[in-house]
């Protein structure tokens, strides 16, 4: 139940792997089975070395885990080596752990959307594609193997609840962390001065459903009409797959298409967000002093000329909404 509410499963087995695998694989009464699973890790490490293994191989953060284990010693030996990790107490008798489980309120959510119900299976795909890029000699030849197809489109009614979810959630690729109710993504739509993406990747493994967010605001400066980068996130399921440059591409391109003359993009760091703290340079934004956006705090500034962007060469074809071409 917890797997189709998109609450995704690891097993944290000290173990011999085979011995682990086994009641999945054979016993006749077991309601879980191996593809329940996105992380399966099993062998004589602490538990605590392996849940960092499962969170860097997930990308999530470390206090995104609830670990449950009938094993005293080991619960104590996480809480101390990882705090941010959840612990909560598991009763004596098996026949409490799901009660305990249910009831603990670690998994309560606000709304559930269809995306909800396919992580499992989104996780899966990115596992299917991750292994053989990294021992792929040729990168580029297996980029453009995956068939990969961005399909992009403005906000809509039906993905509202999608796209609240990934803003309020996004953590680590996200430049600004900013935080939209499902009524405020509901107005940007209807905003003359805003422009909405949802981008959504499929290639050869399956749909890896809506993977990017970005939210654009119109801006002047020396009357010359700009467009800030007020949000953007993306999964970091995709990571390594030139997403980041085709995302760009399609910002720049609808950009330019509305009469913009540059982006402005703004970084602010957070304990979570260091993965994108060169993202703008990366991408060839210039960095600009605070005074020039009219913001101050923490934040970087960075600036891209969209008559000088040169659009980046990737294996991703990206396709256009109606509504997005409706929008120009």
């Amino acid at each position: 139940a917890l797997k189709e509410r998109g609450i995704l499963l690891a097993v944290c087995s000290k173990n011999d792997e085979s011995t682990a695998r086994l009641p999945f694989e054979k016993h006749p009464e077991m309601a879980l089975h191996l593809d329940d699973f996105v992380c399966f890790v099993a062998n004589w490490d602490d538990k605590a070395s392996n849940l960092r293994r499962i969170s860097r191989e997930l990308r999530i953060g470390l206090d995104a885990l609830v670990f449950f284990d009938d094993n005293p010693v080991e619960r104590d030996l996480v809480r101390q080596a990882l705090p941010q990790v959840e612990v909560p107490e598991v009763p004596t008798d098996p026949a409490l752990f799901v009660s305990q489980l249910s009831q603990a309120g670690y998994f309560e959510a606000v709304n559930f959307t269809n995306d909800d119900r396919q992580r499992t299976a989104q996780y899966l795909v990115a596992k299917k594609w991750q292994a053989p890029a990294a021992g792929a000699q040729d990168l580029g030849v297996f980029l453009r193997g995956l068939r990969m197809k961005m399909k992009v489109a403005p906000f809509d009614p039906m993905g509202i609840a999608r796209i609240a979810q990934l803003i309020n959630k996004s953590n680590q690729f996200n430049l600004t962390t900013r935080r939209y109710t499902e009524n405020q993504v509901r107005l940007l739509q209807d905003d003359p001065t805003v422009t909405t993406f949802q981008i959504r990747l499929l290639d050869s493994y399956g749909d890896n459903g809506i993977i990017s967010i970005v939210i654009l605001r119109s801006v002047t400066t020396a009357a010359i009409k700009g467009a800030a980068i007020d949000t953007w996130l993306m999964s970091c399921r995709v990571l390594g797959r030139q997403v980041e440059n085709e995302v760009l591409n399609v910002v720049a391109r609808e950009a330019l298409l509305r009469g913009f003359e540059y982006l402005q993009g703004e970084y602010i760091p957070t304990e979570k967000n260091g993965l994108v703290r060169d993202l703008f340079s990366n991408l060839g934004f210039q960095m600009v002093k605070p005074s020039e956006t009219g913001n101050t705090a923490r934040s970087s500034f960075w600036r891209l000329e969209l008559k000088s962007f040169q659009r980046f060469e990737t294996s991703i074809e990206s396709t256009y909404s109606e509504r997005m071409n409706d929008d120009n």
